[in-house]
């Protein structure tokens, strides 16, 4: 869940009208162009619910990890060189693909982060801690959407165009998590998560513990010889 707010996304829906305002949009066009990102949001989740039982939430999160990664980083560079100290207005071609890169990077996130954040989670804890683990999941969330949400507007003040690159840092950060820590848990049913997932990782196996194991058959056994 902490990833998913470091992607930068919240950053760009909240504020984006403010954000192609500065960009030298005017009030009505940046408004429009909010709407086109949100439109944009809406479609490429539909290619998450259609793809993610098909590819695999791994596939999913690296390719999108890839492509929010450069768009950002182009964002930052075309901003760093044409918006200045001097000159705070974008010619119409740089405007427009400003928006386009935008837009690039909110499918990608709408396909990866978006749903999988949601969903990741839910298929990660075991049936008896589910609930509260989905509750520290909720809540986590919504901590980092307020403190992403309040510090914006500061941390777009003070690093300007650098902003888009603290962003994509994060990117980078997370998709090397998920090529090296993150299971792939497609097709695993939640019953089985623990035995076929997590006791096989190269690293989370570790941390498994094969005492529960024992205990369940020691009491399976007991209620036998009771029987």
């Amino acid at each position: 869940q902490i990833f998913q707010q470091f992607t930068g996304i919240n950053a760009i829906m909240f504020y984006a009208p403010v954000l192609f305002n500065t960009l030298g949009f005017k009030s009505d066009a940046s408004l429009y162009s909010a709407v086109i990102t949100g439109a944009v949001n809406v479609l490429s989740t539909v290619v998450s619910i259609y793809s993610v039982d098909r590819v695999g939430r791994r596939m999913l999160l690296l390719e999108a990890g890839v492509q929010m990664f450069l768009s950002q980083v182009v964002i930052s560079v075309i901003l760093g060189i044409k918006v200045t100290d001097h000159s705070d207005n974008l010619s119409h071609g740089y405007a427009v693909f400003v928006v386009v890169m935008v837009c690039t990077f909110v499918s990608a996130f709408a396909w990866s982060w978006g749903p999988l954040g949601w969903l990741i989670p839910s298929e990660t804890f075991p049936l008896e801690t589910r609930s509260a683990g989905q509750s520290i999941t909720v809540c986590v969330n919504l901590l980092f959407t307020f403190v992403i949400a309040q510090a914006f507007l500061s941390m777009l003040c003070h690093l300007k165009y650098a902003i888009f690159a603290f962003f994509s840092g994060w990117v980078l950060v997370m998709s090397v998590f998920v090529l090296f820590l993150l299971p792939e848990t497609k097709n695993v049913p939640i019953e089985e998560m623990t035995e076929r997932v997590w006791k096989k990782h190269w690293f989370w196996k570790r941390f498994m513990d094969d005492d529960d194991d024992e205990k369940i058959n020691e009491m399976n056994g007991a209620k036998q010889w009771e029987a």
